[in-house]
């Protein structure tokens, strides 16, 4: 399985829900070459998971344009899967169903479903669990088998809606290594909205700072580090710093309904 990424142009995006209602963001400039990783950061109430969902055509812009590969973004697509913070199996099925619904719903051969259900399976490290019932996994598991069913479907980008952060410490750290491992290999792009610094240097390639109200990319920060990702490692430690001393700045802009404009950030931290 080989999957090329998209090129990602979002282009002075503006977002209110109701005529009425205040701006969510407004004037969201950000682009990402294939393969890339974003993660973007920021305090409840930016705008993050409603940029999240306009990426993934769930919701229409009030203005401006989201374009993959130069392709205005005007509703869902198999192109691209999103998953979300609860996976959302079929719990009356087994785990290698709940993987392959959407091949079966594309009418794949029964053969092709399993030679994809089963290289899907693998790369989360769930091939022993096949034929389990998903209600009898943790939910470590149970999100890596929401992940394997994103992966069947070979997307050129994942969306990832904070699907990690009802899980356990190590179950997290270790879904964030495979997450980002995977996305390398295959060649897709991530694109992950998180309130974890944490997780947001272990994950990104750049790190896009989100605050204020209505909501901004404040701060566009290049993580620059080498993988696999250990947060024990100097560097991660610095660029953990760094980051999270920008998120307080940010956030403080936000609590504090100051304006200013957006700045991006070049900063770059590798091994010392």
């Amino acid at each position: 399985m080989s999957i090329r990424g998209v090129r990602i142009e979002i282009e002075d995006l503006t977002h209110r829900y109701t005529a009425r209602s205040p701006l969510t963001f407004e004037r969201v400039n950000v682009e990402a070459d294939p393969g890339e990783s974003l993660v973007i950061i920021g305090r409840s109430g930016c705008g993050k998971s409603t940029l999240l969902h306009i990426l993934a055509g769930l919701l229409s812009p009030t203005s401006g344009s989201v374009k993959l590969d130069d392709k205005v973004v005007e509703g869902t697509s198999s192109r691209w899967v999103m998953m979300f913070q609860a996976p959302h199996l079929f719990p009356w099925m087994k785990v290698r169903q709940n993987v392959g619904i959407g091949l079966q719903f594309a009418n794949w051969p029964e053969k092709k479903i399993r030679e994809r259900v089963d290289y899907a399976l693998g790369l989360v490290h769930l091939e022993d669990y096949a034929d389990n019932n998903v209600q009898d996994l943790s939910g470590g598991q149970q999100q890596r088998v929401a992940l394997a069913r994103s992966l069947v479907m070979e997307p050129e980008m994942l969306l990832l809606d904070e699907p990690f952060s009802a899980l356990d410490a190590f179950t997290r750290a270790s879904l964030q290594r495979d997450v980002r491992s995977i996305a390398k290999e295959l060649g897709f792009n991530l694109v992950m909205v998180t309130h974890d610094i944490d997780e947001a240097v272990l994950m990104a390639d750049r790190a896009l700072v989100m605050a204020g109200s209505p909501g901004k990319i404040m701060h566009d920060i290049r993580v620059d580090l080498p993988d696999p990702r250990d947060r024990e490692d100097q560097a991660v430690q610095a660029m953990r710093a760094q980051l999270m001393k920008t998120f307080h700045d940010a956030a403080h802009i936000q609590s504090n309904g100051l304006s200013t404009e957006v700045t991006e950030t070049a900063a770059v931290v590798g091994n010392t």
